[in-house]
């Protein structure tokens, strides 16, 4: 019996990565994924690091921090995107940390970047 590939895994993990911050940063309230204190939050894809995500690729929770407008109430934002993420996150944890807020609501420039 043969076990998954050698970098397999890891492979899971950022792609994992990627579709959370597509689906957190597609929410009407997120200003925009955050690395929480001292950069913490982010996945490290090859030649670039996913700020606001983090996906350990042995299973543990799926982290999330973000910068929300206050346009709508906050404990809700959190339910929505903790749903959104568990949806994705195949059973893991999620954990979602709001490190900022912002007034008025977040606008069309809300971007999220997947690429090198």
């Amino acid at each position: 019996m043969t076990g998954p590939a050698p970098g397999a895994d890891r492979d899971a993990a950022d792609e994992l990565a990627r579709r959370v911050a597509e689906r957190v940063a597609a929410h009407p309230a997120v200003v925009r994924l955050d690395g929480g204190i001292f950069g913490a939050v982010a996945t490290y894809l090859p030649g670039h690091r996913l700020v606001g995500v983090r996906v350990d690729e042995h299973g543990g929770p799926v982290e999330v921090a973000v910068v929300l407008s206050l346009a709508a109430p906050i404990p809700e934002v959190v339910a929505q995107l903790r749903a959104r993420v568990a949806a994705v996150a195949g059973g893991r944890p999620v954990d979602v940390t709001v490190s900022d807020v912002v007034t008025g609501p977040a606008g069309p420039d809300v971007t999220v970047e997947i690429g090198p």
